[in-house]
């Protein structure tokens, strides 16, 4: 019978002297992990699918951010937006309706218009950089009934979800509207966004009050004993949508889905790949949950119904009288009482852990320059090469 000493000997590692003089080596244990462990590495795989998949979502840029705000911002009425807007309350809401304006004007197939921008954008490796924007646009409402509310069109920007209209060629097709270090081989394309008066539309911003004090004249001083008109068309719009807040002004003519399609700019595996990390994310994370509560609960569930005892792990010991510790502090390598552990290489893993953060943080805000200053930093690069030029 193994004696409390030498048990204590065997559990530190340290084996033990028999009969004969001569070191037993300890027995060997079987390779395995502590239970409760467990919950933790598949929660900790399901927080890295996570972070994995909102790391794809922030590849798509201004885009992720939009179809965000255009799924979950909330959806009311055009009288509430308006009502919202008269008592002064700050509400990113959503509506629809129809689009309405007194003064469309047509394209070249005669369609009636209330916006229309185009733009000429020349590629640089995967990326386009627009050179030249025209837009044209007339003070536009959105109808839900007799109800009416106006559309700031100035705030309209990267929030437009439209079908685009591109035509893609070289900049020697535009001699005169190419700009300087664009050469003639360059890919250029013509994108055109419009909006047509008899669609409707999906629009998401802050309903603002209009001042009235912008009103053309006689609309805001109607006599007093005036005709109370018979229904009809909707009445001037006392609000307007717009952005604030750092939230864009959203308004699209699609189905959501569809509108959602056009934000990916159909790159359909890198939506699927984020949406199936994310979803086995939340997975692991809840199966994760469940299993540490249940592993929790477990003795308490043996209390009630002794058959599940044998998922209970069980730790035999010779005696449960305490041993005096031979060889040294049992909690380390037989060395004497000092530092437990290794404690260097933990604090080494930190260090590289925190190196790691900075590189990869360093290198995703380089590679994810804002849109102006790329466009800024490749203005200044076209001005030195023609002042250069211009020098020789």
């Amino acid at each position: 019978m193994i004696r409390d000493s030498q048990y204590s000997a065997i559990r530190s590692g340290c084996g033990v002297e028999g009969a004969t003089g001569r070191r037993a080596a300890a027995p060997p244990l079987p390779p395995g992990i502590i239970r409760p462990v467990t919950p933790l590495l598949v929660g900790a795989a399901g927080l890295v699918a996570l972070v994995a998949g909102g790391l794809i979502l922030r590849t798509f840029g201004a885009a992720y951010r939009i179809g965000r705000l255009l799924a979950i911002a909330p959806t009311v009425t055009i009288a509430d937006a308006n009502a919202i807007a008269a008592e002064g309350r700050k509400a990113y809401v959503r509506i629809a309706g129809r689009i309405d304006a007194e003064d469309e004007f047509e394209d070249e197939h005669h369609r009636p218009l209330v916006f229309r921008r185009v733009r000429l954008e020349a590629q640089t490796g995967r990326r386009w950089r627009p050179f030249e924007d025209h837009r044209r646009a007339v003070p536009f409402t959105v109808n839900e009934g007799l109800d009416s509310i106006a559309v700031d069109v100035d705030a309209l920007d990267t929030g437009l979800i439209v079908v685009p209209r591109e035509s893609v060629g070289r900049a020697a097709d535009l001699p005169d509207r190419a700009p300087d270090g664009v050469g003639p081989d360059t890919v250029v394309r013509a994108r055109i966004d419009q909006l047509s008066s008899i669609e409707h539309a999906i629009v998401i911003g802050y309903p603002v009050a209009i001042d009235r004090g912008d009103d053309r004249p006689g609309e805001a001083d109607a006599p007093s004993d005036a005709t109370i008109p018979a229904p009809g068309p909707p009445t001037a719009p006392t609000a307007r949508m717009t952005a604030g807040r750092g939230r864009p002004l959203i308004l699209t003519v699609l189905e959501p889905s569809e509108a959602m399609r056009i934000l990916a700019g159909g790159d359909a595996q890198r939506t699927r790949l984020a949406a199936g990390l994310l979803g086995a994310g939340a997975i692991l994370i809840l199966g994760a949950a469940v299993w540490a509560a249940f592993t929790a609960l477990l003795p308490a569930i043996v209390t009630v119904f002794p058959s599940a005892a044998g998922w209970v792990g069980t730790a035999l010991a010779a005696t449960a009288e305490p041993s005096i510790a031979q060889g040294g502090d049992p909690r380390s390598n037989g060395q004497g009482p000092g530092l437990v552990g290794t404690p260097g290489l933990a604090i080494g893993g930190v260090v590289l852990i925190a190196v790691v953060a900075i590189v990869v943080t360093t290198v995703y805000v380089r590679l994810t320059a804002p849109p102006g200053a790329r466009r800024g930093a490749a203005d200044r690069r076209d001005g030195d090469a023609s002042r250069g030029r211009r020098r020789r």
